[in-house]
């Protein structure tokens, strides 16, 4: 019976993930604008991957597809943080890069922004450690060559 359990659970898992090579940043845009339509507040999807493994770009994609900004306004917030976009509709993006503390991360008044009626996207959530709320899409993002990027996408068990 445990056998047949696990097998259950491990078939669900692959149900739930998804991998896509990107061969451009315009194929991650879309991506991300695809991703979107999937994204029903409150919503938080967890990004990671080294640097340069496309994770703003991406973010990109996913802040346009909700209509809540242009390709083009949607930049890291590497030193701000925490960037918001949208007004009644909002999402928010916050760039954990710069932070090495758990004090430093308490002060980002993560908890409030979970809160929201929001999309709340995260690069570098590897450093949340386990303040990570239980329902989440993980996607986790590898530089391949110069313009091709494998993505990987865990949905939340539903």
């Amino acid at each position: 019976m445990g056998d047949e359990r696990r097998k259950k659970k491990t078939a669900k898992s692959k149900v739930n993930k998804t991998e896509v090579v990107t061969h451009s940043a315009t194929e991650t845009i879309a991506l991300g604008r695809a991703l979107a339509r999937e994204f029903e507040p409150p919503c938080v999807v967890l990004l990671e991957g080294e640097l340069g493994s496309g994770k703003t770009t991406l973010t990109k994609g996913i802040v346009a597809g909700l209509g809540l900004a242009s390709e083009d306004e949607v930049t890291s917030p590497s030193f701000t943080l925490v960037h918001e976009y949208g007004t009644a509709k909002k999402a928010y993006h916050v760039d954990l890069y710069r932070v090495e503390t758990d004090q430093e991360l308490s002060t980002l008044g993560l908890d409030e922004i979970f809160a929201q009626p929001a999309v709340v996207i995260i690069e570098w959530s590897e450093k949340l450690g386990d303040n990570v709320p239980s329902r989440c899409y993980r996607i986790r993002m590898e530089h391949v060559s110069s313009e091709e990027r494998r993505i990987e996408v865990e949905r939340p068990n539903v």
